[in-house]
């Protein structure tokens, strides 16, 4: 929510950029189509995986478990990737403490896994916001009414806090929303050849902070605690969130971007926060009141508007 983890790939800018150049969708065979579908549905339900290892283990613990399990043993199959330290640095801290480190401090009580996969995806304007703050270059018009109906969304949000979604959860991910955006522009930068290497290696850097700011604020006997009373379930969990949706997330998705137009590839990411929600209210019985459906409906509605405009008025004037 990794969400690009999630999200939807921590790539989402560059992802986003190529879309508007590439060619018209094409249909994917079925395999392929149902490979897509497997990651969003990890990415969408890797929410719920979360909420699910916080019973037993503090957020920064787990997140520091959840980046150490990606670098090890990754690193020995991938080459480091060819970009400066720095960058690969500020990559890893942006993604493992802002976005992971955030991302699990608000499930952890203050707002629900079904909210946070949707509120999460505003990376995308933050994203947009940023680069173009760097660039120099305007926003278009629909990229204006994008952002309008995500901000309505987020704002229902914000009105209908409860027990279940805080406005300090809000934030929070609203938080992680931003540092996702921050390593989108890393990796704009950098420029990785091979994604998913720079993420492997970028959490080298995630580990050390993660694990000092644990010990800092959660305390070495709530870290003890958590490790003593962990199951199999919660290992499984830090496994999940490590490989399925960091390994096998970018390895599919990356495979199925160099064989297929990012047009006909991309949109299936507008599912994430579908599977997000579905999956919290099935295995966690969170409610879907009226105001979460609209909500949702506006925030989905604002990200297929960014993503699906230039494609769709590249057709109509053909």
């Amino acid at each position: 929510m990794r969400a690009a983890s999630v999200c939807v790939s921590h790539a989402t800018h560059t992802v986003l950029a190529s879309l508007h150049n590439s060619p018209m969708p094409a249909a994917l065979p079925l395999r392929h189509f149902l490979l897509a579908l497997a990651v969003v549905a990890v990415w969408g339900t890797n929410f719920v995986v979360i909420k699910l290892a916080l019973g037993h283990l503090p957020p920064l613990l787990f997140a520091a478990l959840r980046f150490t399990l990606a670098l090890v043993p990754a690193m020995f199959f991938l080459p480091y990737p060819r970009v400066g330290w720095r960058n690969l640095a500020w990559y890893g801290v942006c993604i493992g403490v802002g976005q992971f480190g955030l991302l699990y401090l608000s499930i952890n009580g203050h707002i629900s896994p079904g909210i946070a996969s949707l509120v999460v995806q505003t990376q995308v304007f933050f994203t947009i916001g940023l680069s173009m703050r760097i660039s120099g270059e305007r926003v278009q018009p629909f990229q204006w009414l994008a952002l309008l109906l995500a901000t309505a969304g987020t704002a229902t949000i914000g009105m209908h806090t409860d027990g279940s979604t805080t406005v300090l959860g809000l934030l929070l991910v609203l938080g992680a929303a931003l540092s996702w955006a921050l390593g989108n522009i890393a990796a704009k930068q950098g420029k990785p050849a091979n994604m998913l290497a720079y993420v492997v290696w970028s959490s080298a850097f995630a580990v050390p902070p993660l694990f000092a700011l644990s010990y800092v604020f959660e305390g070495g006997e709530a870290i003890a605690t958590g490790l003593r009373h962990a199951d199999w379930m919660t290992w499984a969990a830090v496994a999940w969130q490590s490989w399925g949706n960091t390994l096998f997330g970018y390895a599919a998705w990356g495979w199925l971007l160099a064989r297929h137009p990012a047009a006909t590839i991309t949109p299936m990411a507008l599912l994430v926060p579908v599977f997000g929600m579905g999956a919290s209210t099935w295995w966690l019985g969170e409610p879907l009141p009226a105001w979460k459906l609209i909500a949702a409906a506006l925030v989905m509605g604002g990200l297929a508007v960014n993503l699906l405009w230039p494609t769709l008025q590249r057709r109509f004037a053909r």
